[in-house]
């Protein structure tokens, strides 16, 4: 169910549980993993600025993407959220629960790491403008990006010509063109909530990075062997298993 300004229910009740969705994604690509989490609490997810149907504007820093994940929990009114962030998700992740501990009862942060320095969009404009867009079919793209198919579905949408990209590409390089200058472990020193950091076994992520984070927060750092970048969806039994173990012990507390 919509609930407007770019935010969706996808059921449950009770203690609510934040989707922040991965660059270019929105928040239905969670739609198989709210499934399974609307048993532990109220299941909602939000498209960030420059994706999905999000009105807010851009340019945005990553102080403000996680200024309105905070304004959207305080929004639901229910108390402090378990958020659950995949890659850039997992940054305004740990972003809110840095600078708004009050709104955040736990986080689980899935394949981002804190310090891309060095990093430039260059080689993932490449690897983005190498597609044959449009596609011309939703068969089309989940064939094309094979096992994340299912994630990318809902990042297209139809036009006269065929299926683009919902979001802008050069909005895009924009917002990951930030992660290049700046790393964010001021904020995971300042983490004080459970934490739990499950990395691809095919990141795409500098090596350590991830273990660290989870060591420096005082986290469970979890490790899926032969997954992609998008855990959640191309190893979804072992993402679930390593959630729900998570959640069973925080959600008892």
């Amino acid at each position: 169910m919509r609930l407007g300004d770019g935010a969706v229910r996808f059921g449950g009740a009770g203690q609510p549980i934040v989707l922040l969705h991965g660059l270019m994604g929105r928040a239905t690509t969670w739609w198989r993993v709210a499934q399974w989490l609307t048993s532990y609490g109220d299941v909602v997810g939000l498209d960030a600025r420059g994706h999905g149907r999000s009105p807010r504007p851009l340019p945005a820093a990553t102080e403000d993407f996680a200024a309105d994940a905070a304004e959207f929990v305080e929004h639901l009114d229910a108390g402090p959220a378990v958020v659950i962030g995949h890659s850039m998700g997992g940054l305004h992740a740990l972003a809110l629960a840095a600078t708004r501990p009050e709104l955040v009862r736990a986080v689980v942060v899935e394949d981002f790491a804190p310090d891309l320095r060095g990093r430039t969009v260059d080689t993932w404009r490449g690897h983005f403008e190498s597609w044959p867009v449009p596609f011309a079919s939703l068969s089309h793209v989940r064939e094309f990006f094979g096992s994340a198919g299912e994630y990318f579905v809902e990042c297209f949408e139809e036009h006269s010509d065929g299926y683009r990209l919902i979001a802008d590409l050069d909005d895009l390089y924009a917002i990951a063109a930030e992660w290049g200058n700046r790393d964010y472990w001021s904020y995971v020193d300042k983490l004080d909530r459970p934490l739990l950091v499950v990395e691809a076994g095919d990141t795409v992520m500098p090596a350590g990075q991830q273990a660290e984070l989870a060591e420096r927060a005082g986290g469970r750092h979890v490790v899926v062997d032969g997954a992609g970048h998008v855990v959640h969806d191309t190893a979804p039994d072992e993402y679930r298993g390593a959630v729900e173990a998570f959640l069973s012990d925080v959600l008892d507390r």
